[in-house]
Parts: structure tokens; C-alpha cells; sequence
């Protein structure tokens, strides 16, 4: 059969296109005046929130990309698991989901295909969402993923501009996948080799404590990890609530060690070196070593979230963390105070 990720030119959220250019896309577009939209696209958030009711708001996010594993199982488990978790660091609970498909059908047999459906099928499932249909095209190289919607209380609502000074940084889930599957891509790691299998546990975990946490009253600020990468996820956040932050790059979980000497040796996926670059306008780097500062920028597929919790409030969250299983519970950082988004990393 043919390997999924030999028809991808850019995998996962690597794919996405970089911040910089983004904003320069987006900053001519017309401004959504309604007042029932709670989050829309200004601050550069998750998903988009709009209020119903009193009690209700519905959570809208769309996520798709390329291949970044081979089995296609899993990459239909990765993409939906992906799409989902922008509801959940909304703070909300995902409802519906709608299959985006685009497909080489000339290379890809019908059964290779059914198995990614399959896959997102049992992602969604695990979140108790319903897909509920989806559209499919044919394309040059394979695209999956999921237009997701959700349920938030209005009040209850985690957006990316709540942010305040003293905040602390907590991360639920190590970085370094972008890493991992470029040394897939490359013929640096084999599919099943223990780094991958971490990988793939690590893109497959629902990211379900978002809402746990909302839900509880714990967090009102947070965004997920995704293709920016640690820090250009950080720096929307800090640029929508007109905050600073410093992280503690030493605390900052890695998938495993083996990532570390992968960046060394120069396996740096081309979306997380475009995060780097694009790092420089708001990162104090100050004697953080090249190979932490990749790990930071790394581009992200179903990654974390990244909670900012008052001080008091550490314990209850922890506490939610640990019931939910989560891959990580790490302090990495606070958030300062500042007259433009500047992060210090020590």
C-alpha cells in the first residue's frame, strides 16, 4: 500500500500557513458586529462563540490537514481528536461533527479511506459526538478532518483574552510531536518504534479537562497548542488580553528525550522553523540553548492545552488534571504584566 505521509507535502499543523502571513490574510476582512458573538475572529482564538440564550452558546471550529502518520486509522483518530480539542479549550462540549474529505482516489483504495473515516468515527465517538454527515472531494493529496460544534455556558466561556497578570502557565501535554513525525517522514523512526507510539498516545488524547475546568469555575483564560506552537499560541493569547508572560524553559515536558537530539541533528519540521522566525517579534530568548528554543516553536498536531490559572486556584485544577489522565500537569510559567505581548524565556 501506499505510505499516507509520502502524499503529504506538509504534515499535520505544520501545514498551516504561518501566523504572519495569517494576519496580513485576515486584517482586510469585515468585523462581525453582532452582538450574540462572544468569541469571533478578532482575537485570533480556538473556535468562535455565539450566544443562543442565557444558558447556552454554541462553540464553532473547523480543523483539517495532510497525513502526518501512515496508519490511517490514526490519522483519522489524530485529525478528529485535533478539531475536537478547539471546543474543549473553549471550554465547551463538543455536539456535532461534519467530515471533511479530500482524496487522491486514484491512489488511495476505498478501504484506505473507510479506515480514516473510521478512525475519526472512533475519536468523535470517545467525546460523545455525533458526526452527522460531511463532504468529499478529490484532491492531489489527502485531507481530512472535522467541522465541530459545541456547547458552552456564555459565563463559563475560556477564551485566549481573559488573561491576567499573575496567572500561572500550566501545560497538559509534553511537546515535541512535530519532532517525532518529521523523523517518521524523513526515515528517522520507524511507525512503531516507542517514540512514535508516544507520539501517536500523546495527538490521540482528547483534550476533555478543558471543559472540566471551565465547567468547575477554575479557568477562564487558555488556548490549545497546536500548529504556532508553544509560544505563537502564547503570544495570541498575550497579544488578545494585553499581557507578557514568562516561561521556565526547563519546566516545558518533552515527549521524550530523544527529541532533543533529533532537533540537534537538524529534524526541524518546515512550519515549526516559520514559528521560530516568526517567535522573534515577541520572545526574549536570553541564554535558552537553539535546541529548547525549536522545542518551544515546535508545530504542534492535537496538542495540549494551556491553561492560565490563578494561584488559588492551582490545587482544584490539578486535582481535575489528575482525574482526567492527562499527559502532563506542568507549570511552565506566569503571566506578567506589559505594555505590549512580550515573553521572556529563562
Amino acid at each position: 500500500g501506499v505510505k499516507l505521509t509520502s502524499l503529504s507535502s506538509c504534515a499535520g499543523c505544520a501545514a498551516k500557513v504561518g501566523q504572519a502571513a495569517l494576519r496580513e490574510v485576515v486584517r482586510g476582512l469585515p468585523v462581525c458586529q453582532d452582538e450574540r458573538l462572544l468569541v469571533g475572529s478578532d482575537t485570533a482564538d480556538d473556535a468562535g462563540v455565539f450566544r443562543i440564550d442565557a444558558k447556552r452558546a454554541l462553540v464553532q471550529t473547523v480543523d483539517f490537514f495532510t497525513p502526518i502518520v501512515d496508519d490511517p486509522y490514526d490519522f483519522g483518530r489524530i485529525a478528529a481528536t485535533n478539531a475536537l480539542s478547539d471546543v474543549y479549550a473553549m471550554g465547551g462540549r463538543p455536539l456535532t461533527a461534519m467530515n471533511l474529505v479530500a482524496m487522491p482516489v486514484d491512489k488511495l483504495s476505498a478501504t484506505v479511506i473507510g479506515r480514516i473515516l473510521k478512525g475519526g468515527a472512533a475519536a468523535a465517538q470517545a467525546a460523545g459526538c455525533a458526526v452527522v454527515g460531511g463532504h468529499t472531494i478529490k484532491s492531489v493529496e489527502p485531507i481530512y478532518g472535522m467541522a465541530v460544534t459545541g456547547i458552552v455556558h456564555p459565563k463559563r466561556v475560556v477564551s485566549n483574552a481573559s488573561a491576567e497578570p499573575g496567572d500561572l502557565l500550566l501545560l497538559t501535554k509534553p511537546l515535541g510531536v512535530g519532532i517525532a513525525t518529521t523523523a517518521l517522514k524523513r526515515g528517522l523512526a520507524a511507525a512503531g518504534d516507542a517514540l512514535l507510539r508516544k507520539a501517536v498516545r500523546s495527538m490521540t488524547a482528547l483534550n476533555q479537562v478543558g471543559a472540566a475546568v471551565a465547567e468547575a469555575r477554575l479557568v477562564k483564560a487558555g488556548t490549545d497548542v497546536t500548529g504556532f506552537g508553544l509560544m505563537g499560541h502564547l503570544a495570541s493569547l498575550c497579544r488578545a488580553s494585553e499581557v507578557g508572560a514568562e516561561i521556565d524553559a526547563a519546566a516545558v515536558p518533552v515527549l521524550d528525550r530523544r527529541v532533543l537530539a533529533l532537533i540537534a541533528a537538524g529534524c526541524v519540521p518546515g512550519g515549526t522553523k516559520t514559528n521560530l522566525e516568526t517567535a522573534a517579534e515577541v520572545v526574549d530568548w536570553g541564554a535558552t540553548d537553539d535546541v529548547r528554543r525549536v522545542l518551544l516553536t515546535d508545530a504542534q498536531t492535537s496538542g495540549g492545552l494551556l491553561l492560565c490559572v490563578h494561584p488559588r486556584k492551582l490545587a482544584g485544577v490539578l486535582t481535575l488534571l489528575q482525574q482526567g489522565k492527562t499527559l502532563a500537569a506542568a507549570v511552565i510559567g506566569r503571566i506578567t504584566r506589559a505594555r505590549r505581548p512580550r515573553i521572556g524565556v529563562r
